[in-house]
């Protein structure tokens, strides 16, 4: 999991894939992971095709990362900010939003409040004994 050059195994910058983030918990199909640097380039690309990711800051989680079969980024739903008073929202396409409404984003489907739940209850609960 590395920036843009995951298919490749180096980013655009000349990163090597796997070293702008970090996992700290998987489930499933969903990797949390975190930032190695504050400079790490956005999550595009992947080597697990239909990868969820989760990107988490301290303890707060920041965005849910979908990938698609081609192992590119299809969709985000953003969990720590507004955008135009919703939070959260959804942006559809591989850079940002280009797939989306003149608005810019999207409000959640009854799909995507499922996972943002599913990856809540993942994360609030990974210290509690099973």
């Amino acid at each position: 999991m590395g920036g843009r050059g995951a298919s490749s195994g180096v980013s655009d910058k000349g990163n090597a894939y796997g070293s702008q983030y970090h996992t700290v918990l998987k489930s499933g199909n969903i990797k949390f992971v975190t930032k190695n640097s504050r400079d790490s380039e956005t999550l595009m690309e992947t080597m697990t095709s239909g990868r969820v990711y989760v990107t988490v800051g301290g303890d707060e989680l920041k965005s849910i990362i979908y990938m698609d079969k081609n192992n590119k980024r299809v969709k985000t739903i953003d969990l720590d900010h507004k955008h135009k008073d919703t939070q959260p929202h959804t942006h559809h396409g591989y850079f940002h939003n280009e797939n989306d409404s003149a608005k810019g984003y999207a409000n959640l489907s009854t799909e995507e409040k499922k996972m943002v739940e599913r990856v809540e209850n993942i994360w609030y609960n990974r210290h509690s004994k099973r």
